[in-house]
């Protein structure tokens, strides 16, 4: 059957089935390195946030000279000046670079949300008494967060693609293993092809958890199962 769905001297259908879960075997990785690196790269961006959005201007001016650094490098670059500029093995050298590089897009996102929100907000809690940073904890950085999940969605299907380049230290995510696959077959179209298709399906289960947040965060829109009594 896999045969009929071959394409002589560009497509292998029996290798691109087979290879699977050999690729797959690296996915653990891949999403290791997207959780931990999102994750890193939401709590440094929120920092840069802030440190844009302060009085001082030497936190403003650091922040913003960071973000432009790393807004305007390419992630390879970071990878490998990480990698082999401070000798640290693999995986956190990948791990720390896409946390750098992914916080100055993730802080950009958050800045916009944080403008975003009406000035009426932080008077009226402050009138009442509350802190700083109980202002920021429980009343702007939460509406900030749901303004801001579409852009954080894309930047995390962004990372989970990009730890792709991950390969190119050596760490053995789904890409190095396809890499491992289309080496020992000598066949690269085939395989390169299939994981594209499986990055592509994971990005896809990536989306729809994205849209299923949206819309439980969407508190203003009727719920289906709410009846007037």
């Amino acid at each position: 059957m896999l045969k009929y769905l071959s394409i002589p001297g560009f497509f292998n259908a029996p290798l691109a089935w087979s290879s699977i879960p050999q690729i797959l075997s690296g996915l653990p990785m891949t999403i290791f390195l997207t959780v931990m690196a999102f994750g890193l790269a939401t709590i440094w961006g929120m920092l840069l946030t802030l440190a844009q959005l302060s009085h001082v201007r030497v936190l403003h001016g650091l922040a913003r000279a960071y973000i432009s650094f790393m807004r305007g490098v390419p992630m390879l670059v970071v990878l490998f000046i990480v990698y082999f500029g401070f000798g640290l093995t693999a995986v956190p050298a990948a791990i720390i670079s896409f946390t750098l590089g992914a916080a100055a897009f993730v802080s950009e996102v958050f800045r916009s949300a944080f403008l975003g929100i009406d000035h009426g907000q932080y008077e009226a809690a402050y009138s009442i008494g509350l802190p700083y940073r109980k202002v920021m904890r429980f009343i702007i950085i939460p509406q900030a967060f749901r303004i801001s999940i579409p852009a954080l969605g894309n930047i995390l299907l962004d990372m989970f693609k990009g730890t792709s380049l991950a390969a190119m230290i050596t760490v053995t995510d789904m890409f190095m293993q396809a890499k491992i696959v289309a080496g020992a077959n000598q066949d690269y179209m085939t395989i390169y092809i299939i994981i594209a298709i499986l990055y592509w399906l994971c990005c896809v289960v990536i989306t729809t958890g994205q849209n299923q947040l949206e819309r439980w965060l969407d508190f203003d829109r009727p719920k289906a199962h709410l009846k007037l009594l």
